[in-house]
């Protein structure tokens, strides 16, 4: 067919839309089963029994679910929730919440607020490779009945009331059940900036290591200002942990933030209104911002930020 003939060429869009169409259908498609994927969790597990279906939650009703701590799901761009109760005659009740997270990164992001607890591995009848610069941080932690596990895009909570040797057993089962449903994602790769020693003897606190996009979240950790003066929103990625220095008279101890903006220009506007809100006489001396090739450094007190 002769490709300057006007009906060729009309052809030829014609095809080129139509792909277009099939390309959006199918992806709009793989779209919704994403957000309709649900565990195959047991129907019993030891002594104790689940409903058929699991409570669903989801960004219209998770404040009805959890009154204020609906706020830090929804930093992290979550998508939906479900719940099951197993229960027992006579017996504790076990909860299963499974949190599905729009990335890998967002359901590490929940796990990493509190590293408290035993590591536990729940997936070693699965071995994996995964790609790190470090020995990796934990996937799975359980403490004082509560495990919590970061799987793929999943972040999951499984609790019982009490707990007791059967209990545990039972709550471990459902674990690696979870474990097992995504492949071993890789750790977000902005903590790859976070080396385990800097300077002279200042090591990272590895149980320091926060992984989070917004100022609603760094305010937990750190409390930084009311305003929002880093212009942090859920398109940004910042990890936060803390270095000590021992050996001295006393430890001491440094926090170091790290935010990667969606582009150049935001980075750019959020170093403008945090020098402005933070460190106003850099501000007013007009210090010359960095480039990637020439870094900016501002001095404070007593040291260099």
């Amino acid at each position: 067919m002769d490709k300057s003939d006007p009906v060729s060429r009309l052809w030829e869009r014609a095809f080129y839309i139509i792909a277009a169409i099939l390309f959006m259908i199918t992806f709009t498609e793989a779209s919704a089963k994403m957000n309709e994927r649900t565990f195959k969790l047991p129907k019993t597990v030891g002594i104790w029994t689940r409903p058929d279906s699991p409570q669903m939650v989801n960004s219209s009703n998770i404040f009805d679910y959890m009154d204020g701590a609906g706020e830090l799901y929804l930093a992290y761009r979550f998508k939906k929730l479900e719940v099951y109760k197993y229960t027992a005659t006579g017996r504790e009740y076990i909860e299963v919440e499974i949190y599905f997270m729009e990335t890998p990164n967002d359901a590490f992001g929940l796990l990493s607020h509190d590293w408290g607890g035993e590591s536990v591995d729940l997936r070693a009848s699965r071995p994996e490779t995964i790609k790190a610069s470090r020995p990796p941080l934990a996937r799975a932690l359980y403490g004082a009945g509560l495990l919590r596990i970061w799987s793929g895009s999943v972040y999951a909570r499984i609790m019982a009331t009490r707990q007791t040797p059967e209990s545990k057993k039972a709550v471990l089962s459902l674990g690696r059940t979870i474990a097992g449903w995504d492949k071993l994602s890789n750790e977000p790769d902005l903590l790859n900036v976070l080396t385990d020693e800097i300077a002279d003897g200042w090591k990272l606190k590895f149980d320091s290591i926060r992984y989070f996009h917004t100022q609603l979240v760094l305010n937990i950790f750190y409390y930084l200002s009311l305003e929002n003066i880093l212009n942090l929103d859920r398109s940004a990625e910042a990890v936060t942990a803390t270095y000590e220095k021992t050996g001295g008279e006393k430890s001491e101890k440094a926090r170091i933030l790290f935010v990667k903006y969606s582009t150049p220009e935001k980075a750019s506007r959020a170093l403008d209104l945090f020098r402005q809100s933070y460190i106003p006489e850099s501000a007013a001396a007009n210090t010359k911002i960095g480039t990637n090739e020439e870094p900016a450094f501002f001095q404070v007190e007593d040291g260099w930020l």
